[in-house]
């Protein structure tokens, strides 16, 4: 699996967010209180859906602490924040360089291909994580937890010093 290399430029996004760690994961309840509500949303510039991790620190992958909490996003990229819906965050994602994989697969897949991009793809990428947001985009061939699902990751990088 090798990645496309992506610089993306500023994105505008609006949706909601939890705190979490990975032992105390809230994704589904991110997810099923922003689903309904989406449709609020004013100016979205496609139907794509953004599942964004905002993380304090650079990620350690070596030591990680699976009880360090993080930001969880569901989000839609918007073209302004003229309409931010009540209850709902306006975020600016920073851009910069990232990694960008295909995932194809059901989500219980999904720790199987981040330990293949930590662990086997990016110790020998030439570059290192980047201290921005993580985060998947859910196009029109994401279909949860089939086996045809599929998605992007996008992973913030720098080059090696």
């Amino acid at each position: 699996m090798q990645p496309r290399f992506v610089i993306l430029p500023e994105k505008l996004l609006i949706g909601q967010k939890l705190t979490m760690s990975l032992t105390n994961n809230r994704t589904f309840e991110l997810w099923s209180s922003f689903m309904p509500r989406r449709k609020e949303i004013k100016n979205i510039v496609s139907n794509d859906l953004i599942s964004m991790q905002v993380y304090k620190d650079i990620l350690d992958l070596i030591n990680y602490n699976y009880e360090e909490k993080f930001e969880k996003w569901a989000s839609v990229e918007v073209t302004d924040f003229n309409s931010v819906p009540v209850g709902m965050l306006s975020y600016v994602l920073k851009g910069g360089l990232y990694a960008v994989f295909l995932f194809r697969g059901p989500a219980s897949n999904g720790p199987e291909t981040f330990k293949y991009i930590f662990t086997q793809w990016l110790p020998g990428s030439g570059y290192d994580l980047d201290s921005r947001e993580h985060f998947e985009i859910l196009g029109d061939k994401y279909k949860n937890n089939d086996p045809d699902s599929e998605e992007e990751i996008w992973i913030p990088i720098k080059r090696k010093q």
